[in-house]
């Protein structure tokens, strides 16, 4: 199947998140990044594809607060950990016991998280995300909350001035923003020793933020293994290579 379909679902609480999938059949979960959404992030650079043509079903929600999915503006919208509550609800929706899962950024950490609270995928990719960043996600907040208040000027060179584009690219609304960042939730390092299934952790090599934390994040799991690919944080989205060490690693025999 090439062909992108769109559907939606109830959360937990109601609220109706979309997802999108594409190709036949193991299914793999991937979760997009903060800002983002699954089109800008597996979609349009062909990391979808790349996957799907490997033999899976790749399906791709867009988390709340981002893409076509629900964007509530009440606090109560989301609570900690909302977007593992939301990715848990998915997979119960889905009816799926034998999946893989994945993410980009805060698709990662999103990952983690659900993997914590008790999901079970066969495999996990956690990419463009180190060990301290699910450590100490909130290390970016004044850079969030200066980007989300748009009465207040900043340059457009500065971290948060860089969110605030990219939050234009993507139509993305800052109140519904602020409550999904301020929703996440730290994971203790000590963790991560929990995580029983084999763990691709990807990451750009020019990726200051979290190069050294994917490496060690990979370290500290059981089965991990890590894979450096060309880029940084944003620009490691738009390449090829993202897509292709997934699907190589997924449809791997020994992964």
């Amino acid at each position: 199947m090439d062909e992108i379909t769109t559907h939606d679902f109830a959360s937990f609480d109601g609220a109706r998140l979309v997802w999108r999938e594409l190709g036949e059949g193991r299914p793999v979960v991937l979760l997009h990044g903060f800002v983002s959404n699954a089109l800008t992030n597996w979609i349009r650079y062909g990391h979808a594809k790349t996957i799907a043509d490997k033999g899976f079903r790749v399906i791709m929600p867009d988390l709340r607060g981002h893409g076509s999915s629900a964007q509530p503006h009440d606090a109560r919208a989301y609570p900690p950990d909302v977007l593992a509550m939301d990715g848990a609800a998915l997979i119960e929706h889905l009816g799926l016991t034998d999946y893989d899962l994945g993410g980009y950024s805060l698709g990662a950490h999103t990952s983690l998280r659900m993997v914590l609270r008790g999901s079970r995928p066969r495999r996990l990719v956690t990419a463009g995300m180190g060990i301290e960043g699910i450590e100490n996600l909130k290390s970016r907040d004044a850079v969030y909350e200066t980007a989300f208040d748009l009465d207040q000027e900043t340059d457009k060179r500065s971290p948060a001035g860089k969110a605030r584009i990219f939050m234009r690219q993507t139509g993305s609304d800052p109140v519904a923003l602020r409550g999904v960042w301020r929703s996440s939730v730290r994971t203790d390092p000590a963790e991560l020793s929990a995580i029983s299934m084999p763990l691709l952790a990807v990451c750009g090599e020019q990726d200051t933020d979290h190069r050294a934390g994917s490496e060690r994040l990979a370290h500290a799991v059981p089965h991990g293994s890590f894979v450096e690919i060309p880029g940084n944080h944003m620009s490691a989205v738009a390449d090829r290579a993202l897509g292709r060490v997934i699907a190589d690693w997924l449809s791997s025999p020994t992964a």
